[in-house]
């Protein structure tokens, strides 16, 4: 690192520089002695032809953003960026700094921008979440408030576990996160470029009385989808630990239309089905199952065929299944109350 230099040594530093040249040194000499290019040295002379060329000059720093115009600042991104004529609401620091040009008549560069909201409003970088336009959120906060407690209670009354269902897949392209590598040297992950895929489904259930939680799942064989036979097969499997149970599963078609699931559920009335809010995955405690692995435990593996990613899907559910509290987190995360 350089020692920093104040203006005043400065000033000195360019007279004697041209000192040395008017007293018949060459302006290369004196550059070399100096530290500096020999431009400079022409620089200083043109300089020194007018009184005070020299001399030291005051730093001139644009006036940057008071706490007052700070707090301004941030309500307007608070109201998001649709609101100043953006296509969505998401900021960027290009973004911020024609906000802040606009109102308060300062340009800044956009990585000092970023700095300001990092460091003096305390914003983070973050990855955006994708929502389903179709959505309802009334709907949503209804199921929540009226149909949930509804169905807890039911199920309490008929001594039945609470049981939440959904499937997933495991393929050979990694699922990629980020990772610590020297600046400017991207990291390589080798992996087939192949859809090969292992089909799961699991399901977190709840003891009616004390609420104990508990994980069952199944794989398919390699490359197998969902049908609604494979889905009666699980529910077969579940019935066999749970006596009566009632299944909280999302509005897929083979949960809501496939003719062997009907059948199942018409001759099994100790097993009960009801549906999730349309658009609304956040609700499932098990999607977060699917989050916790693929995200979590299984990022940037890359399989190099599905006989070596099916023992490690294997291991990662069985941890789980091992690991009651990390269950009861997931459903904590939903914000569902469990008190009927």
């Amino acid at each position: 690192m350089k020692p920093s230099i104040t203006v005043v040594e400065l000033e000195r530093r360019r007279k004697r520089a041209v000192e040395a040249v008017r007293e018949g040194q060459k302006p290369a000499t004196v550059a070399k002695v100096f530290g500096v290019d020999r431009g400079s040295v022409y620089r200083w002379l043109r300089q020194a032809r007018n009184p005070g060329g020299l001399d030291a000059k005051p730093l001139r720093r644009e006036p940057g953003l008071s706490d007052a115009q700070l707090q301004q600042l941030q309500v307007l991104l608070l109201q998001g960026a649709s609101r100043h004529g953006w296509p969505n609401d998401l900021w960027t620091a290009a973004r911020v700094r024609e906000v802040i040009q606009r109102h308060f008549g300062i340009t800044y560069h956009p990585e000092h921008v970023r700095k300001i909201l990092k460091r003096r409003l305390g914003w983070t970088s973050q990855k955006p979440q994708l929502k389903a336009k179709e959505r309802d959120e009334d709907a949503i906060r209804r199921w929540k408030q009226e149909a949930f407690p509804r169905i807890l209670r039911e199920a309490r009354q008929r001594d039945a576990h609470l049981v939440f269902l959904d499937e997933s897949c495991f393929q050979l392209t990694p699922t990629v996160r980020r990772t610590l590598a020297p600046r400017g040297q991207t990291p390589i992950l080798p992996c087939w470029d192949r859809r090969d895929k292992i089909s799961a489904i699991s399901a977190i259930t709840l003891s009616p009385r004390q609420q104990r939680p508990g994980l069952y799942f199944q794989l398919l064989a390699d490359k197998e989808n969902f049908h609604g036979d494979e889905v009666v097969d699980f529910l077969r499997l579940l019935k066999r630990h749970l006596p009566r149970m009632t299944l909280i599963w999302d509005r897929n078609q083979i949960h809501s239309r496939s003719r062997v699931v009907k059948e199942f559920l018409s001759a099994n009335r100790s097993v009960v089905a009801e549906d999730f809010p349309g658009y609304a995955p956040e609700l499932n405690p098990d999607e977060l199952v699917w989050c916790w692995t693929k995200y979590g435990r299984l990022s940037n593996y890359a399989a190099p065929h599905l006989g070596a990613l099916r023992p490690r899907v294997e291991a990662e559910l069985k941890y789980l299944q091992e690991h009651p509290y990390a269950l009861l987190d997931f459903i904590d995360h939903t914000e569902l109350s469990l008190a009927a």
